[in-house]
Parts: structure tokens; sequence; C-alpha cells
């Protein structure tokens, strides 16, 4: 379905006379260029393993979702957020627990893609998350931080052998903030005639309007991951994680080929003349094996019966070749050397494989660092969704976010030199626990209570070591 939906949103902002439709059906107007639109397809296409540089002669060797998978995984590893303060924080961490949950898969096609929008609505006495990736979602207005405020939503489904599109457009407003939804009945490439909302089952208890007062910023929130954006650099919306290294998958991709190509052509093979070999019925040579056997008219001459085929393979340069291009592209999207090139040839000097290491703890800090700012947004629209719907008592809350450091650090090595620098005097014995078992201080002070209080007593009555 969502192959659908991008060929139809593709059309949509395609043309001139769609877009204008688009912006005058919902009086508002978009904020995409036509360069980012153009990006937007290049990063899912590569996603989705379907470059538009793929052919049956160049294979996808699968570096953009490797990328964005690589960045996932390194990101929220070992993550955990933690809302606490009152009865509505502990539901407010109910509902984000589900959150993290799935948190890597949902975080993969955003990083690809350039953004993903976490949005809750009600369902029941509980909350729900859409995850809208990029093409998902038309940008209509930012503040002057950058920071989104206004943004329409697509829906799209098939019903009765129809397609169907919602639009959701949720603003920031001197009123409130508005939310407004409009149905449509799709031709082609165009919107075609406004319907009821009751048209479709799934939106029959949809609002065409509603303004929400007391509510300043977006109940959404909007993770973009964060590099500069490179495309379009006059627009504030985020770009894929692989948007500077395009060109370079493109020769990997190449190269790659190439590779899979040497091999196949240098297969070994017996070129035997046709008289060895029985016919079929149409008069044809019947090869015992079609992989390895090549027919050749030789006349039959004795000497040339048969040759052999085998030629040298020239696998080493090309997969050094092939090599050299995964470095520049981990170099291009932030990650160390090895996580894609073959680690045998990665940095081997101190210097190189700490600069290397470094690069990717830079990228994954930013990304968490971008990534806890979405998800505090997402905390306050649940946090306004309860209150409107009553789903939990009202009360104070505050998100605690604790990301994991291994990326780049070692943790035996960490933890020995923090013994030694507790035997040394110089560090706290809490501290030693806080850092290399990740409690928090007050558990950490208590571990050591029950330590020393454990401890036996010697005969004048003190404690074993006091």
């Amino acid at each position: 379905m969502w192959q659908r939906l991008a060929a139809w949103l593709r059309g949509v902002w395609a043309t001139m006379f769609s877009r204008s439709d688009l912006q005058q059906k919902l009086g508002v107007t978009l904020t995409v260029s036509s360069d980012m639109l153009a990006a937007l397809e290049l990063w899912a296409s590569l996603y989705a393993n379907t470059p538009p540089w793929a052919s049956d002669t160049v294979k996808s060797l699968g570096l953009g979702p490797s990328i964005a998978a690589e960045l996932a995984r390194a990101t929220t590893i070992e993550m955990r957020v933690a809302v606490t303060g009152s009865a509505r924080a502990d539901w407010l961490n109910a509902q984000m627990q589900r959150v993290v949950s799935e948190l890597r898969q949902q975080l993969e096609p955003g990083l690809a893609k350039g953004g993903l929008v976490f949005k809750p609505y009600v369902v029941g006495d509980t909350l729900a998350i859409d995850y809208v990736q990029a093409d998902r979602m038309l940008p209509v207005g930012f503040d002057s931080d950058g920071h989104l405020t206004a943004c329409v939503f697509v829906d799209r489904v098939h019903v009765d052998q129809g397609d169907y599109v919602r639009l959701e457009y949720h603003a920031v407003t001197a009123a409130g903030y508005e939310i407004r939804n409009r149905a449509f009945r799709a031709e082609g490439d165009t919107l075609g005639a406004e319907i009821p909302l009751a048209t479709v089952p799934a939106w029959a208890d949809l609002l065409p309007e509603a303004t929400i007062e007391g509510v300043d910023r977006p109940l959404f929130g909007y993770f973009k991951p964060p590099y500069a954006n490179n495309v379009d650099p006059s627009s504030p919306l985020g770009v894929s994680c692989y948007s500077r290294a395009t060109d370079m998958i493109r020769q990997a991709d190449e190269q790659w080929s190439r590779i899979l190509w040497e091999f196949e052509s240098g297969e070994r093979a017996l070129f035997v003349d046709e008289l060895a070999f029985e016919r079929d019925a149409n008069g044809k040579p019947k090869l015992p094996n079609k992989r390895l056997y090549r027919t050749l008219d030789m006349g039959g001459e004795k000497d040339e019966f048969f040759q052999a085929w085998s030629p040298t393979l020239r696998e080493e340069n090309l997969l050094r070749g092939l090599n050299a291009i995964l470095k520049r592209i981990e170099f291009q999207v932030g990650l160390a050397y090895g996580t894609l090139s073959d680690p045998q040839f990665e940095a081997k000097t101190a210097t190189e494989v700490r600069t290397s290491q470094q690069r990717s703890y830079v990228t994954v800090t930013d990304t968490q660092k971008a990534l806890q700012s979405a998800l505090d947004e997402l905390v306050y629209a649940m946090d306004v969704w309860a209150s409107l719907y009553g789903l939990a008592p009202r009360g104070a809350y505050q998100a605690a976010y604790d990301w994991d450091d291994s990326v780049v650090v070692d943790k035996d090595q960490q933890q020995a030199a923090d013994r030694s620098a507790v035997t040394m005097g110089i560090m706290p014995k809490w501290m030693f626990l806080v850092r290399n078992y990740r409690l928090d201080e007050a558990t950490a002070k208590q571990w050591i209570a029950d330590v020393q209080a454990e401890q036996p007593a010697d005969l004048f009555g003190s404690e074993a070591g006091a």
C-alpha cells in the first residue's frame, strides 16, 4: 500500500497543478522544495534496496538499510527512559515503555528518510503511537528556531476497489492547537472529490475540525537526524543519515557488481566439440551440465576435441577497491572504519583508531540528543491527551534518559581505571558503582551500606577492615 502512496505523493508533488490543488483544498502553503522531494525519493529507494541505478548488471549492496540499521542499533542499544514524579508520571511511563520496546525498528527508516514523527492518539483508555515517516508527512510551518509547528499527515486506504486519502492538519495557532481532517476519493495523481469522513468506516468517529485551548506546542514529537541539510540549505527539514554518501553508495554498488561479474565470468568451463554429445528431438546437443559445458563445432579434430577454460580471477584488487569506497562512505556518514569495510584494513595506529571511534561516538551522541528532544515532545503530547480524555490523574512528571556509551568505551578498561581511582582514594565507591553498574546514586550508596553491614565484627567489637 505504501508503494502506491509514495507514487501518489510523488505525483501530487511533481506538478504545479497538483501542488496548487493540494494547497488550495487545505488552505496551507507547503514548505517542501523540489530538490528535497527528489532527495527524499532517492533516500527511500536506497532504503528499499531499489536504487535508480539498479539493473541487470548493477546489483544493490544494501548499504542504505545497513547504515540506517547500524546507527539505529548504536543509538538505542541500551537506552532506558523513565518518567517519574506522580501517578500521572507512572501512567506516562507505561506508555513510553511500549515506545522504547519498538523504537529501534521505527528509528531505522526515520534515519534513512530524514525524519520521523511520533504522533499519539487515544484508543480507549490508553494511547497508541502513529510512527509517521518522512514520506508520509507534508511540512507546512516552522518557528524561528526551525521547530516544526504545522504539518499535514497523509493516510491512504483502499476500500471497495477505491482509494481514499485523509489529510490530517496540525498547527499551533494564536487561538490554540488546531486539528483538521479532510477526506478525498483519490483519482490518479490528484486528490479528487472531497467526501464525508464517514465514507471510510475507520474515519467515521473523527471530527472535521477541533481547536484545543492552552496548547502552545505540537502534539507530536519530530525527530530530525543531526545532519545539516546539504540538499536545500534554506530548509529546516532533516536529511537522511546517508545523504552525503549517495554517489559513493552508487559507486560501491557498481564495484560490487564488477566483483560478482568477475566470479561469474571466471567460472570454470569446458568447451567440447558438439559431436561428443547425444542430440535431443530438435537436433541440439544434450549437455549433462549446462553451467560447466559449452559446445563448439571443432570438426571432430582429435587435438581440439575439448578445451578447458579456467581464467585467473582479479578479485583481490576489486575487493580492495570496494573496501576503499566503503571507508569513504563510513567517513561521510560518521561511522568508525571497519563498520562497513573489512576490519583488517581499518586504521591501525592508536591515533587513527581513537579518531575513528570518536567520529562514530559523536554521530551516535548527536543522534541520541535529537531523539531525546523528540521523545520529550512526545511525552508532552501524551500528557495533553491524558488531561483532555481523563486517562490518568493530573500530576507533575519528569523524563530521565540513560544512554549507553559502549560504542567507543571499552568497559573492561574503564572498570580497571575506575578501580584504580577508588584504590587511590580519588573516586568514591558509590561513583564506581554508578559508572560501571549503571545504578543511581541512592541505590549505589545503599549497596555500599548493605555490604558494610554484612562485614563480621572482630573480637574487640569493631568491624573488620575498619
